[in-house]
Formats: C-alpha cells, structure tokens, sequence
C-alpha cells in the first residue's frame, strides 16, 4: 500500500479514532482502531483470544473495512448501533401511529442510523378521514413532520440524518411526490424513490392507461408514459426521485417466503422489511492486486478466498456486538441475521489490471471477481451455520427455491441443503464514501474514479491556508511506480468521461452476483440530451438491475444562482440566470480573512410580527457587489421589544460573521429554519413556522431569492433549462463535476446515491 495520506489520517482523526468526551485521544495510532474493533467484534467466539489477531490482520492495510458505524462504534461502550440501515414499520393510517412511528425513527436516527420509510400506506390528499369530518392531508404532509424531525435531531449535535422516502407509483399522490424537491428547501433531508412495478413499465412501453388507486378506491387514471415522463424530467432537472425495482426485489429475495419489501435504507443497497436491519462490510479490491500496471496484473484469488470468510465472520459477530435503538429491530435482525459484504476500490483495481471500466474486458473481470466473492460468502455463511446454527428463521425447501439461491453452483447449494445458512442475505455494495477516503481514497464502492486529483485547501493552527493535491489512489501508486512523466494507460479513465452505458453495465454486472442490492449513482454531463437521459432507467431494467439512480449538475440540488448578464449574445439575448457550477472560480471563494466594507451598501429591511412580541421585529440585510455578483453581507435585527435584544445583538454578529468570509453561506438559512422552539411556534402567512428564528432563517432566504443568490420555488423549473456555459477559463483546474464544500470551502463536494460527499474533510449531507 501507499503511505497513508494525510487526507486518510484526517479522515481517522475525525470520524473512526476513539477519543475521551474532552476530546483526548484513546487510539494512538490506526492500528490499535483495528485492534479495538477487532476485540470487540471477537467477543461472541468461543474462543476470542484465536480470533481477535485474525480479525485485525483483516483490516490491515486496509484490505477489509468495516462501515463507519463499526470502525467508530464498536469496542466504544457508547449507545450507538454498528448497523448502517434500517426500514421502519409500517406507518399506521392513523394519527396515533403516524406519530407513534415518528418516535420510532427519532430513536434510531439518534443512534446513528440511516431509515428508510413507505409512505404508500397513508390516504391521499383530501380524502376523507371518517370519525373526525376533515380531509387527509396527504403522505407529503406527514413527510415534512419527518423531515423537521430530523433537522431537529441533527441541531442537537448528533451526527448527521439521513432518510429513505418511497411511494408506489399507483399511489394518488405520486405526482405530488415527484415534484416534491422542486421547492428547494423541502424534504431536504429526505431520499426520494418511485416504487416502479413491473405492471408499470409494461404499460409505460405500451402506451397504455394507468389507474391511480388506494386501498380499492379509484382516483384517476392517467397515460403512465405521461407519467414516466414525469419522473424523468423531474429526475433529469433535480436528480430526484429515483427509481426501485420493486417487483424484482421482492422476487430475487432469499427471503420471498416469509417477508414483503416496500422501501429501502437511504442509499438504496438494502431492501428491507418492516424493521428490517443490515450491516456492511467492504473488500478493499485495489489493495488485492497483484503486480499492478504490469502485463501479468491480475486480483489475488487465494489471498479474496481467505479474506471473505473472515470478513463474514466479522459481520455475523456485529450483530451480537450491537446495541437497537428498538427492541423490533434486534429480533428482525437476529431472526433474519442479514449482513452485506460488499466491494470497495473495484474502479482502481480495474485501472491497476489494464481494463478501461465498462469495457467488454471489465465487465468480464467484475463478474468474475463478484462470482467469487458471492461464492465464498456463501461457503462462509454455511460454514457458520454448521458451527453456531443457522438463521432461526430458516426454512430449507422453501430457501432452497429462491431465485437468488437457484442460480448457486450444485456443490454449494448441496452444502446449504446440508447445513443450512447462518445468514439469509449476505451481499450487498454500499456507497462507501467516507471509508474509502480513509483507505488512503480509493476509488469507492463499484464506481468509477471520480478524479484522479484535485486540489484541497487546508487552514492551519495560524489561521493561513495552504493549498494541498489529493490524487486518487491508484493514480497516485502509479506515478510512484512508472514516474511523474509516464503518459497514462488508457484504462485510466473517470466519472465524467463515461457514456451513461457503461456505467449501467457495470451496475449490471455487480447486481447478477450480489443478493441484496447495489448503491450506484450514474454520473452524467450537465449538457447530456433529456432523450438519452431517459433511456438509461430503461435500460437498467433491462439489464437486471434493481433500481437506478442518476445525477445530473443542476439548478435546484443545492446550487447558487450568478446573477443575470446584462450583456446579449450574438442572438441579441440576454442570458437568464443559471447554476453555479465548480468551473466558476468567481465570486464564491472560502476566504479566510473577512471581506472590507464599503462605506454604503444596498439591502432591504424586512418587517415581521411575531406573535409573542408586543412590536414588530426589524430585520435588515446589506450586500456586497463582488466580481458583479450581489451576495449577503451582513444583517442587523431590531425592535423596541428588549426581551430579545442580548441574543439578537449576538446572533446578528455571528451571521455577518460569516457573510464576510465569503463562500457559498446559504447553508445559515437551513441552520436557522432547523430550529424549533419547545414551546411552539407560529402560523405566519398560512404556513406553520416552528421558531422565532425560523422565521429569520426564512426572511434571509427570500433576500437571498430575490438578489439571485439562491434558486427560489418560482424559478426551478426554468432553471433547468436555462443554463449557460461556465464563463472561460474560470475554475481551471478543478474536475469537472465537483462543487464547493459548505463546510470547508474546498472544491471538493461530489454527489452520491442521493448525498454529497466532500472528498477534502470527509462532510456529508444526504437528501
């Protein structure tokens, strides 16, 4: 392996390395993070003491990596889950469960877990609700509580929340729920995916009618292509909603015979019932690699044979080693046993062995390599099962009848038959993100490099910046190895070069051998026509894929408007606003020192009535014009009511603050509309506002709106289709693709499975 990075240490130091509540170090060094985990992940063995080496041989140099909630949770003693996903119950059709179920995931996401929900099983906007003489209010109402809850849990300093939403595509409300995120601050916290049947897409291709139902009631009826339509446009504007699979998933489930799946965890790898769980685990791919760059390159199949029973091993032992957050998933998870063992570095090892991803020649590597893993996974999970028992909920005819299972080797379903399985599901290819940076960043999960460097700037103790290249691991082992001079093998290729095609071969080629699902985002360009946008949804059906997943640079997900040109083109017009994309090295910069202020500025003040104050409450907002752009530059709030006056005076220092370091600030709006207050809050202009400083945070964001700082609920639309080239020259040197990081400034913030990722200090942020 290459010396770790100190992008890697970085990674360990925030996110996996143990340290007391003051902040002090427990794990010196990574390995004795290894050795923790190893330790307590050894503890359900007969005989821990054999084990524990072994487990921590494992994870040296990185060759398997336990997801993040093991690396940092596990050996800790503290109230967290080592399980990455989770599907709730189902939500009751009634007040009382609704907010029953609310509690359930405001538990789990505490505790750190990702959720997923189906909001199928609420009644549609304006049905009637018997008992009460009113009107539901639809599955996207009880949405938005879900999503407040969140921010709620997210303000109070736990680690980040993120949540899967589906809704089945028969569903009265679906339109409703596509077009959900073009108002750009709702269900930010939220996932959205399209429960696609197979009746559906059959009636897609044949034009036909399809009929919108709930619970044998019939709304309307509309043309599904009109409706697929819907989603693809949404989804080519926006990059949401997805799409599942869902008959394909519940056929090809091992467990077809005792439960039904309608939702997934955020990212999509794992389908799961009503409190359903899975934990993951990633073989490091690129650190198997035998002779890399030369003409004999090749995986190291002996060392993969021994690797994945040991790593199955390790998974099984985790879900003895965990805490729940609720006693419903403990006895899912234990009754089902399902673990994921997946895949990370498959885009580096592919370039270390010559093959150019999503060639004829990877996809035949891929497959091999998946069938092995698969088939030693397999081997591995009987071999438990012969040791400690199988999965309780095991039942041998009708396991054996599974499609997954029909499609194993003779010997190794004998063995099953045999023995049985200690695990019911045992694969699964998560997004690996953060933990593939930690593995000295490899190229994560089943996807392609998404740059081969960048630059990373860092700030240090004195306050002063230093500009640092981060190079992608393999790219990075190869200048080593052949020299700073070598031109580049032709294998070496990224994220924004590919045709969508071969992005959704390979997802193909991983999902044939994987039982549960894969995570996959299909990176496209931003110029890509709408019509062969479309096409790929098709074709990952086709293909055998269980859902599809496609991100688009846009106008809505995030991105900060440049103000509009009063220059006409060649045409005579003038170009309408547009998304700021990472090419524009312009006006939004992560500064260190403040901005100087002129001595006038343009703003507004913004009257507002808060219902507990005797006098209106004054909020004024001046801006800067930087390289021709209006952005905020500081704020003052006043009133004659002094009960606010100390953390007004405060609040308003802090947010100026911020507005003078430049960067993109709009996350200070999100951060004020996350805050409720205990005693409640108000209705202001017929919409509920749960905080005093909620409503701030809004007045901020129409400022921001109407100065074409931030895209508004009026413009997304036109937005999408109106974008200009980036300005020449601006942004040289940064990879096509990645964004600012809101936290640390960087061009480094790239899009994955629904969240963003910032490959210089390890943010993230899903929904």
């Amino acid at each position: 392996m290459v010396p770790l990075s100190a992008l890697s240490r970085q990674i360990w130091d925030m996110k996996y390395r143990l340290k007391t509540a003051e902040g002090a170090p427990l794990d010196k060094s990574v390995a004795q993070t290894w050795a923790r985990v190893a330790h307590a992940l050894a503890a359900p063995e007969a005989e821990p003491a054999k084990w524990e080496p072994v487990f921590a041989a494992a994870m040296k140099d990185f060759a398997f990596i336990p997801a993040g909630r093991i690396l940092a949770g596990a050996g800790t003693q503290r109230k967290v889950t080592l399980f990455n996903c989770f599907v709730m119950g189902t939500v009751p059709d009634d007040m009382g469960g609704i907010f029953a179920a609310l509690q359930e995931a405001a538990l789990t996401l505490q505790q750190g877990g990702g959720i997923g929900y189906d909001f199928s099983t609420l009644r549609p906007k304006g049905a009637l609700v018997k008992g009460v003489g009113a009107d539901a209010s639809g599955p996207l109402s009880f949405m938005d509580v879900w999503d407040a809850m969140c921010r709620t849990i997210m303000s109070a300093g736990t680690r980040r929340g993120a949540m899967m939403a589906t809704l089945a595509c028969d569903h009265p409300d679906i339109e409703d729920f596509i077009e959900a995120k073009w108002q750009p601050d709702r269900l930010r916290m939220f996932n959205l995916s399209v429960l696609v049947s197979d009746a559906f897409v059959q009636a897609v291709r044949e034009d036909g009618e399809w009929n919108l139902v709930f619970e044998g009631t019939h709304y309307r009826t509309l043309s599904a292509r009109a409706l697929w339509d819907k989603i693809m446009r949404a989804t080519y504007a926006m990059a949401e909603p997805g799409v599942i699979f869902i008959d394909r998933i519940n056929r090809a489930n091992n467990l077809w015979y005792c439960e039904d799946i309608r939702c997934t965890n955020p990212c999509g790898e794992q389908a799961l019932p009503p409190y359903g769980a899975c934990l993951l685990g990633s073989i490091n791919l690129a650190s198997l690699v035998r002779a890399p760059f030369e003409t004999g390159a090749a995986l190291d199949m002996e060392r993969l044979e021994k690797l994945v029973p040991v790593a199955v091993r390790m998974l099984d032992n985790a879900i003895e080693a965990s805490r729940f957050p609720l006693p419903q998933q403990a006895a899912e998870a234990k009754a089902k046993r399902r673990i994921g063992l997946g895949i990370t570095g498959l885009g580096d090892a592919l370039i270390m062995c010559g093959a150019r991803y999503g060639s004829a020649q990877a996809v035949e590597m891929t497959e091999s390599w998946m069938s092995a893993i698969r088939r030693h996974a397999y081997l591995a999970s009987c071999g438990l099962a012969r040791e400690k028992g199988a999965f309780p909920l095991y039942d041998k005819e009708k396991y054996l009848q599974g499609e997954t299972i029909k499609t194993l080797d003779e010997p190794l379903r004998t063995a099953i038959a045999e023995h049985g399985m200690r695990n019911a599901l045992v694969t699964s290819v998560a997004p690996t993100g953060t933990i593939s940076l930690f593995a000295d960043n490899v190229s994560s999960g089943l996807e392609p490099i998404f740059a081969f460097t960048y630059t990373r700037q860092i700030t240090l103790a004195g306050g002063e910046r230093k500009s640092e290249e981060v190079s992608d691991y393999a790219y990075r082992l190869f200048r080593r190895l052949k020299g700073g001079d070598a031109p580049l093998p032709a294998a070496f290729v990224d994220a924004q070069s590919l045709e969508p095609a071969a992005h959704v071969v390979m997802q193909a080629a991983v999902q044939k051998y994987v039982d549960a699902s894969v995570s996959k985002t299909i990176n496209m360009a931003e110029d890509i026509p709408f019509e062969a946008f479309a096409d790929v949804y098709m074709q990952a059906y086709d293909l055998g894929c269980k859902g599809c997943t496609t991100y688009r640079p846009n106008a809505i997900s995030g991105a900060v408007l440049e103000s509009r040109s009063s220059a006409p083109d060649e045409t005579g017009a003038v170009a309408a606003p547009r998304a700021r994309t990472p090419e524009d090295a312009g006006a939004v910069v992560y500064m260190t020192q403040p901005l100087d202020r002129p001595e006038t500025l343009p703003g507004r003040t913004y009257k507002l009535r808060w219902p507990e104050s005797e006098h209106a409450i004054y909020v004024t907002l001046n801006d800067i014009v930087q390289d021709g752009r209006r952005r905020p530059f500081e704020i003052f709030i006043n009133s004659k009511n002094m009960e606010h006056y100390s953390w007004t005076v405060a609040l308003t220092r802090m947010i100026s603050a911020v507005f003078r370091r430049g960067g993109d600030v709009a996350f200070v709006v999100e951060e004020l509309k996350a805050v409720f207050d205990p005693r409640g809050g108000a209705w202001l202009g017929g919409k509920y506002v749960p905080s005093l400083l909620a409503a701030i945070g809004s007045i901020i964001q129409q400022h921001m709106i109407d100065i074409g700082f931030m895209a508004g609920d009026s413009e997304p639309r036109a937005l999408a289709m109106n974008q200009t080239p980036p300005r020449e020259g601006a942004g040289a040197g940064r990879p096509k693709g990645i964004r600012q990081c809101p936290k640390c400034g960087s061009a480094g913030l790239i899009h994955q499975e629904g969240c963003d990722l910032c490959t210089s200090c390890g943010y993230s942020k899903c929904g």
